[in-house]
């Protein structure tokens, strides 16, 4: 008989959901699992609403993230609209979402990860968090702070607010940027440039000189990429007319497939389910379940791009793969795919808002229901989004499926929680700073299970460990 340790619930996550780790008789790690026990109903009480709200309505599965899913959503309903986007809404939208993912890698690194480089495995868990942070770092915890609150007020000199904005709907958008907005952003950006270069500055040295050995146990595995590419294979992050398709790449570099469209993706994603977890497991159907995991996000748009086509960030790039090779498969590698998107990001927004035609009228496409079933797709912060949709003639949701990006990465973050499991955990022996280890296995993929289910209220971390024979050996809590 074996022996299962609990971990409920995981921490320093959007969302809530627990890990367990079976040992088998001789106290040897068998596997590691993350469990998502909250349902997910989105997809349900979609049914019957106006496809035109569905990016209001799908907006409200995550605080964090609700740009994604308006950009999904919005272009679901261009496609169903069948129309073509004014440029100056297209540069809009990018500009968006580029504000989007700098405001969300700002709170993954700084906030929920960093305290773990910064302040050690070891430290305390009451001092190792932001606070602790701030006492120990306070340049970088104000500049995390400071970044992700400007990538946060370009949404809302764009969308009218912070969070949930109403602004990005079929066809385009509901108005152009303002002037005096344009320059005030463009203000603020050196202060920004500053700042993403000093966590970078850090970061680096951490890992040259102390994180050597969780580059090789965080998830260090290979796997299948999949991410949006641009033409002429650059960065991309936004479906339009500079995107070239869905890619998937091996962990040799082999290009799997290139070109593909969201509206096939049934032809080249499956989900599976497992009895554990209502988070689903999507995997590259043409190899199957085991073969065909992959993942996304960060690392993968980084691995699947020649180069993102802004100077500092394809310094960086080129960096990344003489640290990690052609195709980085380290998964704590995504913490550094994080900082270079940022620069990117930074760079790209510079660019567009020097661009006089971001001012430019129309920005909005008007037209009548055209087909009755479309998929858009955008890249989140955390990786490839799709939004499917099928309607009836009066334009009312008949069905709905959302893939969800921390989905996707569900192989590989039980993978990872598995490795570094059977390297630490020795003896059955639980312990804070261990358990802590297996919790930052999965914030490597930084994931969002407010996107992928839902629950009320907090719960409490308890950890257990029991013998063979269900006795109690040892019990850690953290309130």
């Amino acid at each position: 008989m074996g022996t299962t340790l609990t971990i409920d619930p995981l921490t320093r996550i959007e969302g809530h959901a627990k890990i367990s780790i079976q040992l088998d008789g001789n106290g040897a790690v068998q596997s590691a699992r993350l469990h998502v026990g909250e349902f997910r109903g989105f997809e349900a009480f979609c049914v019957g609403r106006p496809f035109t709200e569905m990016a209001s309505i799908t907006a409200r599965i995550c605080g964090i993230c609700p740009v994604s899913h308006l950009l999904a959503a919005s272009r679901t309903g261009d496609k169903l609209l069948a129309v073509t986007l004014p440029p100056a809404a297209e540069r809009l939208r990018r500009l968006l979402n580029l504000a989007q993912i700098l405001q969300s890698h700002a709170l993954s690194f700084f906030h929920l990860s960093s305290p773990d480089f910064l302040l050690g495995w070891d430290c305390p868990p009451e001092r190792r968090n932001l606070f602790g942070l701030i006492a120990d770092h306070p340049d970088l915890a104000r500049g995390g702070i400071r970044l992700r609150q400007f990538g946060q007020g370009m949404i809302e000199a764009l969308g009218g607010r912070k969070i949930h904005p109403a602004w990005v709907v079929p066809g385009g958008v509901r108005c152009p940027l303002a002037q005096p907005q344009r320059e005030q952003l463009l203000a603020e950006l050196p202060e920004m440039f500053q700042i993403a270069a000093l966590a970078l500055a850090q970061f680096k040295q951490l890992l040259d000189h102390h994180l050597g050995e969780e580059q090789e146990v965080f998830g260090q595995f290979p796997s299948l990429f999949l991410a949006l590419t641009g033409r002429e294979g650059l960065w991309e992050h936004s479906d339009g007319p500079s995107c070239a398709g869905i890619a998937v790449m091996a962990s040799d570099g082999t290009r799997l497939a290139e070109g593909l469209q969201a509206d096939d993706y049934p032809q080249f994603i499956a989900e599976a389910v497992e009895p554990w977890s209502y988070l689903k497991s999507p995997y590259y159907r043409p190899l199957g379940p085991e073969a065909g995991s992959y993942r996304v996000g960060p690392l993968a748009r980084l691995n699947l791009c020649e180069r993102i086509g802004t100077p500092w960030a394809d310094r960086e790039l080129l960096e990344l793969r003489q640290r990690g090779g052609p195709v980085v498969t380290a998964s704590f590698h995504y913490h550094l795919a994080r900082l270079i998107e940022i620069v990117a990001c930074l760079e790209q927004m510079q660019r567009l808002l020097e661009d006089p035609a971001i001012t430019e009228a129309p920005v909005r496409a008007t037209g009548r229901l055209q087909r009755r079933e479309a998929v858009g797709v955008s890249e989140a912060p955390r990786g490839t989004l799709l939004h499917h949709y099928r309607v009836d003639a009066d334009g009312l949701i008949e069905a709905v499926n959302l893939i969800i990006a921390t989905g996707q990465n569900n192989g590989a973050m039980n993978r990872t929680i598995t490795q570094i499991a059977r390297h630490y955990l020795q003896g059955g022996h639980l312990s804070e700073p261990l358990l802590n280890r297996v919790e930052a296995g999965i914030r490597c993929y930084d994931p969002c299970l407010s996107c992928s289910t839902h629950a009320a209220g907090q719960m409490p971390l308890q950890l257990q460990l029991f013998s063979a024979e269900g006795a109690l050996l040892q019990e850690l809590s953290r309130p």
